[in-house]
């Protein structure tokens, strides 16, 4: 089969995770990369486990990469890579994309295609621009720390790299996006790997002012739902996630809690999570008479989101991961391990399964430049690289949304489809007569974010005439994303192969939450059911907890930064070759690369180490101090020798400063407790805001533990413009908006227009698209196929239409 990305040239500079892992994307899938490391190699080749003399978590990053080291950025060979490259990812520190060496406007001058995507942790502006941080840093500033863990805190830190990680996905985002869009001149974007990770709060921003608790509720507690938890059987662990009224009363038949279910205030999710110790002693008992198994098969017949928590050996042989190849062979000399696959399924340009780590070798001599290349003229810029763009959007909630936004975010047409029988259920339940008439619908905060600068019309596709619509619509776009319940699009005949026959050039991708066509394509899942079945929750915490949630609904945004990567591959092949393709996205694999050095380890190890509470195999001190204030922590991290120096001399600890045997990371390691125990009571007494200016300024690494909810006041997201307003009709007040978390100049993307309300493009599209007469429209909007407002009346079947 084709490469998808076989045609380009890609050279990698700076090392770090989220560099690797950007262009692991681009390897995998057909490019050339040159990863260009010091002499001596990328300190990621040493981390453990080594198999044969080399890191297995850096084997897997760099699979399909070819490795050159240099002495120094003034290198011929190197410039030369360069001039001839597609596409440079550039991951030095930040104030060395603008100096003397390998200047990124000098380069551009003289590549005028080259695309440019600056990796940096705080992005080139703002108050932590030039701050030092390490993974779990980010994830504090992010607010996705805070809200994990024990009540009394500590809060608890995820452990790996996931900040990483999620940066380096963002950054393939940017690097294709300037790839498509690169005809109207050579694109360099700023990536913030902090900015790139408050993605994954803004559910909660958007929530921030409905009154929902703010605070840190205890171990696998999270608002606004419950039972959403991780709960130990007979054998085993079962995640369970109950969002709706419907699922609460089948779960509370189920366990035969009758009272539960006659009380009339716990259809309303926010009053379970307020006695979920109570309803919990009504059910835990039940659940531990029998395995994780016995109650997964359960929920799967009374299709109740319920799904077993595995550890990382369980993971490796799950059956439904075996069948789609969710795991594959890595070759680090003549050893093999297996590690998680990239989740980006596209049928006709698959990701290669797997490969070889490369060793380090010599950058090879100067190729002589292309003339194509030589004193090429500029060519115009434009400010929305995917303008002339079109998606059909029939995704839902918070993952499908999510991809379809940032492409509108970078100028592509968007159209929503919606129903008024069936609309987005992000845009809430509240039916009721009040609820109606005040058009709640229209006002719900995660709606109005997950949906701005999109058109929106309604089609009722269970009607014949709105899915013969959809089918001419279908003609006239580049793709079509939707997430609904495997197996409601083909009962419409509005499946891949249908619509294909009307658009033989259509990308279309799919989202299903456990992939298509296996023994799990029917089980019912939210975002936090992915992080449960991921084995994520069993990495994170002190070795005595149950497995721990670090999120509300991780698999949502994960699964949308995945599923984008996917459709601009998708796009990207089918501007240049004219094949469109179907693409298959599991979420739950998207989750796996979070777990990618435990999954590895498993596989090298035959076992995961205990896990560490908040504490780094590879640093000490790691982890959250109590600061003045009530519930207000720092993290706090020595990342080298050299910072736990000036660490002691920034806090006057001088009795830990005096022993000789704390010098290096193995003796700190083995006074871990009376190290933090000292560290804990200096902090107590000072502000984090204070703490982290004293150690930051010393280049010690250091961040505020923000709670999400506070993430639109934070002072270098402010600054840097990342928070946008727009105003919208009905909806009231004006909303916070993130921005994307790359950019090409000082300033954001703009959000150009709010969220669509229910149809209010339905004729301008309809008539520009499908030249439809007034007549024709007035037709279908007396007959329903259309309209402007939901209808209640036909909501009972609001149920059968949501994601699986």
């Amino acid at each position: 089969m084709a490469e998808a990305l076989a045609p380009y040239q890609v050279v990698e500079l700076g090392g770090g995770v989220a560099a690797a892992y950007c262009t692991k994307l681009f390897a995998d899938f057909g490019a050339h990369v040159r990863k260009v490391e010091s002499i001596g190699g990328d300190p990621l080749r040493n981390v453990p486990p080594l198999v044969e003399g080399q890191s297995t978590f850096f084997s897997w990053l760099n699979t399909n990469k070819h490795s050159h080291s240099v002495s120094s950025f003034v290198n011929p060979s190197l410039l030369q890579a360069i001039l001839n490259a597609d596409l440079l990812i550039d991951a030095r520190p930040w104030r060395e994309f603008h100096g003397a060496q390998l200047n990124h406007a000098v380069l551009q001058q003289a590549n005028p295609r080259l695309v440019i995507v600056a990796i940096s942790w705080f992005g080139e502006s703002g108050p932590y621009a030039d701050y030092s941080a390490l993974d779990s840093a980010c994830w504090s500033w992010a607010g996705l720390v805070k809200l994990v863990g024990p009540k009394e805190g500590p809060p608890a830190l995820l452990p790996g790299y996931p900040a990483q990680l999620v940066g380096g996905l963002s950054a393939f985002n940017a690097a294709l996006v300037g790839l498509i869009g690169r005809a109207s001149g050579a694109r360099r974007f700023s990536l913030s790997i902090h900015e790139s990770n408050v993605v994954l709060a803004e559910y909660q921003v958007a929530l921030g002012t409905s009154g929902m608790p703010t605070k840190r509720l205890g171990i696998n507690r999270f608002s606004p739902n419950y039972p959403l938890g991780i709960f130990k059987c007979s054998e085993g662990w079962l995640g369970i996630t109950i969002v709706t009224p419907a699922q609460w009363q089948t779960f509370c038949e189920l366990f035969g809690m009758e009272q539960a279910a006659q009380n009339p205030a716990y259809l309303a999710s926010m009053h379970r999570v307020r006695d979920a110790d109570s309803l919990d002693a009504q059910f835990v008992m039940q659940l531990s008479t029998k395995s994780a198994e016995h109650w997964f098969e359960v929920g799967r017949k009374l299709r109740l989101p319920f799904v077993i928590v595995p550890s990382m050996k369980e993971l490796l042989e799950q059956g439904v991961h075996r069948q789609r190849k969710a795991f594959v062979p890595v070759s680090s000399g003549a050893t093999q391990f297996q590690a998680p696959a990239l989740p980006q399924r596209l049928t006709q340009t698959p990701a290669r399964s797997g490969g070889l780590a490369p060793r380090l070798g010599k950058l090879s001599e100067p190729q002589e430049m292309p003339e194509s290349f030589m004193g090429a003229p500029a060519l115009p810029m434009s400010d929305r690289p995917l303008a002339g763009i079109s998606v059909l959007d029939l995704t839902m909630g918070w993952a499908g949304p999510l991809v379809t936004r940032q492409l509108a975010d970078l100028g592509a047409e968007i159209i929503k489809v919606e129903a008024c029988q069936y609309p987005d259920w992000w845009r809430g339940t509240d039916f009721s007569a009040n609820g109606m008439a005040e058009r709640f619908y229209e006002k719900r905060p995660p709606f109005l974010m997950m949906n701005r600068n999109k058109k929106g019309i309604t089609l009722d596709l269970s009607d014949t005439r709105g899915a013969t619509l959809l089918k001419q619509l279908v003609s006239t776009v580049d793709a079509v994303a939707e997430n609904y319940s495997q197996g409601v699009l083909p009962k419409l005949g509005l499946d891949y192969a249908s619509l294909n026959k009307h658009n033989s050039e259509l990308v279309m991708m799919s989202m299903p939450a456990f992939g298509a066509k296996n023994d799990w394509s029917d089980v019912r899942a939210y975002g936090s059911t992915l992080e449960q079945a991921s084995g994520l929750p069993t990495l994170v915490g002190q070795a005595s907890w149950p497995p721990t949630s670090g999120h509300v609904a991780f698999g949502d945004p994960i699964g949308g930064l995945n599923a984008t990567a996917a459709l601009l591959i998708g796009l990207d092949y089918k501007r240049r070759t004219g094949i469109g393709q179907h693409i298959d996205i599991s979420q739950v694999e998207c989750m796996l690369s979070l777990a990618a050095h435990a999954v590895i380890e498993q596989s090298v190890c035959g076992h995961t180490a205990e896990r560490l509470g908040n504490r780094s195999p590879h640093y000490a001190p790691h982890g959250c101090f109590q600061c003045a204030g009530e519930d207000e922590w720092v993290f706090v991290a020595a990342a080298s020798d050299g910072q736990w120096a000036d660490l002691c001399a920034v806090t006057q600890l001088t009795v830990l400063a005096s022993d000789r045997s704390l010098v290096t990371l193995e003796g700190r390691k083995e006074h871990e407790d009376e190290i933090e125990a000292a560290l804990g009571v200096w902090t107590q007494v000072l502000s984090a805001h204070d703490i982290v200016k004293l150690l930051q300024t010393r280049g010690i690494c250091a961040a505020t533990v923000v709670s999400p909810f506070d993430l639109p006041n934070d002072e270098h997201l402010l600054q840097r413009g990342f928070w946008q307003t727009v105003s919208r009709e009905i909806a009231g007040s004006e909303q916070p908006q993130p921005s994307l978390p790359f950019r090409q100049s000082a300033s954001a993307y703009l959000v150009r227009t709010p969220a669509p309300t229910l149809g209010v493009d339905n004729q301008n599209v309809l008539r520009e698209r499908l030249q439809l007469a007034e007549k024709d429209i007035e037709t279908l909007r007396d007959a329903g196929v259309i309209g402007e407002l939901a209808v209640p009346a036909a909501l009972r079947g609001f149920k059968s239409m949501k994601k699986g």
